[in-house]
């Protein structure tokens, strides 16, 4: 997969966001640019095997519009391991960090253990794989054979654990119930008047 990988990230549309053939635009601010820079640095000092290096991306000569703005190339380490910084933290940038495992279940055990959980996907031709991998991953968001399901109204967005800034998710049910204020009514029909009217809560017999 790695050398699809590379190829993948060296073909990335790199471009003025209103040419509608760009897959990515610049970063949005210069000190975002700096902190994506300041991860990759980290990166390649704690070890990790820079395949791709977007720092080396320049804007000017990648077209028209391009020669202003905040750019950054798309970036591929390997090797990555549980312990760096790139791993740990959430980078917010063009960087794809690859963490090579033995088997699944310490593939599930490292993503169970990351202290984020916002999304994960699972490419499978294995059925099993694909069931047990939904079944034991603690990730708010989870996709098989198709990127993290958003944004699709009808799921809800956001992670769990530190992915999670407040009560509810956005979009889909939780989302509706935030914006809703609910109102209870409870009626009861005697079937006669003449049983009178009771002025006590009803309870459950």
């Amino acid at each position: 997969i790695i050398p699809k990988l590379i190829e993948r990230t060296q073909t990335l549309k790199v471009l003025n966001g209103e040419n509608l053939a760009a897959e990515m635009g610049p970063i949005v601010t210069d000190a975002a640019r700096q902190r994506i820079k300041g991860y990759i640095d980290a990166g390649v000092a704690e070890g990790a095997k820079l395949l791709i290096d977007g720092r080396e991306f320049d804007g000017a000569k990648a077209g028209a519009g391009c020669d202003k703005g905040f750019w950054l190339g798309g970036t591929l380490f390997d090797h990555v391991t549980t312990d760096m910084k790139i791993y740990k933290e959430e980078i917010f940038g063009p960087v794809l960090s690859c963490v090579r495992v033995p088997d699944f279940a310490t593939a599930v055990q490292i993503i169970n253990d990351h202290e984020f959980g916002n999304g994960v996907s699972c490419f499978t031709r294995d059925g099993n794989v694909a069931r047990e991998f939904a079944r034991r991953i603690q990730v708010g968001m989870v996709g098989i054979n198709v990127p993290i399901p958003v944004p699709m109204a009808w799921h809800g967005f956001g992670g769990w654990k530190r992915s999670l800034f407040g009560d509810m998710h956005a979009y889909g049910e939780e989302g509706v119930r935030f914006y809703t204020k609910q109102k209870s009514i409870m009626q009861r029909w005697p079937e006669s008047i003449g049983k009178g009217a009771e002025f006590v809560m009803p309870t459950a017999k």
